[in-house]
C-alpha cells in the first residue's frame, strides 16, 4: 500500500507516546513492503523540508506564523489561549500546508498516488479531512487520546469539535484500547467505524539483558540509592491525569513499612513546583528524586533496568506505552486501572500469568498498597516481571501492531 501519515510528532521531535508510536509503526509498515510517507510539523522551521529516514519519505513543510491573523477572527475561547494560540495556529498551518503539498505537488504535479491517509489525533486530522475531500482517498482517524479525557471533561471546545468532525468524516477510526473505544462511543463517534489496535514495544530494544549491572549501579549511585534500598520509578508528564500527585502522597504510607525506599520521578510538566513543595510538606524530600528533563531512549532503558518497581498511577491513559516498555524490561508494574485506562488491558493482576498490580489511582493509600504488594515478595516481583515480558512478546510486538493496522486499512482499500 501507499500510506500517508499525518503526525505532528516524529523523530527527532518526540514529546510523548505519539512520537514513539509514529516512528515504530511507519518503520514496520515500510519493512512489510508498503510505501510510507509522513507529514510532520516543522518545529520552529529548523528542520529539512524533506528527508528519507529508514526508507520513509518525511516532509516537514515550512509553516507561516498565522497567530496575528487568527486573532482577527478566532472564537473567544481560542483568543483566551493567549501566547498558546501560536501553537494552535502552527498546527493549522502545518495541516493546510502539508495537505496542499500532498495534493498539488506530490499528486497533481509529480503524479504520485496514495491509497490511504492515516491522521493522528486532532493535530493531524484537519489535513486528513482536506485530502479526503480533494482526492477521495479513504481516511483513517487514529485517536490516541481526546481533549475530553486529557482535560478531565474540560478543555477546548474547538479541539473537541475538530475531533468530533474527524470521527464523522473518517472512514475508519483506529483507537488504542477498548477503554478508549467506549469513550469515543460516548462522545458520539460511530461505533461501527471504530477498530481497536493496541500499541506495542520493541522487545529486542527494551531487553533487560542489554543493561549491564555496572550501568544499573552507576545510575543508582548518581541518585544516591544504595544496594539495600528499593528504587521505585515513575516516568511521564508531570500533569494531573498521570496521577503523580497522588503517587507522592502515597510515599509516607510506603515508607512506614519500607523506610529504605526512594522514588525517582522522571518527566516535565506544570506540576513540578507543586510536587516538590508537597514532598517538603510531607517531609519526604530525601526519599524523592526529581529529574525534570527529557532524556534519550538509551538512558530511559537504563532507568527501567535499575528500578525495582515501576509505578504508573494514571487516572486517564488511553494506552500507555511506558507500561509496555516497563513490562518488556521485566519490571513488576503498578498501574491505575479506573476510568479510561489502557493500562488495565496490558497488566494481568492475578493468576499464573500475573504481571503487575491494578490500583485505584485516586487513592494514595491504594497506590501504596499496590507498591507494598510488590516489595513484600521475596523476589521483589522478579517472577511477575518475567511474566510481563512474556506477555509483551506474545501480544505487544510492533510486528503484530503493524499487521493489525494494515488489516484495518484493507477494509477500505
Amino acid at each position: 500500500m501507499k500510506i500517508a501519515h499525518f503526525s505532528w510528532e516524529f523523530p527527532p521531535v518526540i514529546y510523548g507516546g505519539l512520537g514513539t508510536f509514529a516512528a515504530e509503526i511507519t518503520q514496520k509498515q515500510e519493512y512489510f513492503g508498503n510505501e510510507v510517507t509522513v507529514f510532520s510539523l516543522n518545529q520552529d522551521n529548523k528542520y529539512k523540508t524533506y528527508e528519507n529516514w529508514n526508507g520513509i519519505d518525511i516532509y516537514r513543510p515550512k509553516i507561516l506564523d498565522l497567530t496575528q491573523t487568527f486573532n482577527l477572527f478566532a472564537a473567544h475561547e481560542l483568543r483566551m489561549w493567549g501566547t498558546n494560540l501560536k501553537f494552535f495556529a502552527d498546527v493549522v498551518s502545518y495541516n493546510t500546508t502539508s495537505a496542499t503539498q500532498l495534493v498539488n505537488i506530490l499528486v497533481k504535479k509529480e503524479n504520485r498516488s496514495f491509497d490511504i491517509i492515516d491522521a493522528h489525533d486532532w493535530l493531524g486530522i484537519i489535513g486528513g479531512m482536506v485530502i479526503k475531500k480533494e482526492l477521495k482517498i479513504p481516511l483513517v482517524f487514529h485517536v490516541h487520546s481526546t481533549e475530553y479525557g486529557r482535560s478531565i471533561g474540560n478543555g477546548s471546545h474547538t479541539i473537541k469539535n475538530i475531533e468530533y468532525d474527524g470521527g464523522q468524516v473518517a472512514d475508519r477510526v483506529i483507537t488504542v484500547s477498548y477503554a478508549m473505544k467506549e469513550e469515543l462511543e460516548k462522545l458520539g463517534f460511530p461505533s461501527e467505524n471504530i477498530r481497536v489496535c493496541w500499541n506495542g514495544v520493541d522487545p529486542t530494544k527494551y531487553d533487560p539483558n542489554k543493561v549491564s549491572e555496572g550501568e544499573k549501579q552507576q545510575l543508582r549511585r548518581i541518585y544516591g540509592i544504595s544496594e539495600n534500598e528499593n528504587m521505585l520509578f515513575f516516568i511521564g508528564r508531570l500533569v494531573t491525569v498521570k496521577g503523580v500527585y497522588n503517587l507522592v502522597k502515597s510515599m509516607p504510607y510506603i515508607l512506614e513499612e519500607y523506610p529504605n525506599t526512594k522514588l525517582v520521578i522522571l518527566g516535565i510538566g506544570d506540576l513540578e513546583g507543586e510536587l516538590k513543595s508537597l514532598s517538603h510538606q510531607l517531609n519526604i524530600q530525601n526519599n524523592i528524586i526529581f529529574r525534570t528533563e527529557f532524556i534519550d531512549e538509551k538512558d530511559r532503558i537504563i532507568h527501567y533496568g535499575a528500578s525495582d518497581c515501576v509505578i504508573l498511577p494514571s487516572t486517564y491513559e488511553p494506552f500507555g506505552i511506558v507500561c509496555t516498555e516497563a513490562m518488556s524490561m521485566e519490571k513488576p508494574t503498578v498501574v491505575g486501572a479506573t476510568g479510561t485506562n489502557g493500562f488495565r488491558e496490558q497488566i494481568i493482576p492475578d493468576g499464573d500469568k500475573k504481571c503487575g498490580i491494578h490500583i485505584n489511582p485516586h487513592d494514595p493509600k491504594d497506590i501504596a498498597w499496590g507498591v507494598k504488594e510488590i516489595l513484600k515478595l521475596e523476589d521483589k516481583g522478579r517472577l511477575i516481571g518475567k511474566n510481563a515480558r512474556e506477555r509483551v512478546i506474545d501480544t505487544f510486538s510492533w510486528d503484530s501492531v503493524a499487521k493489525r493496522t494494515i488489516d484495518i486499512y484493507k477494509e477500505l482499500v
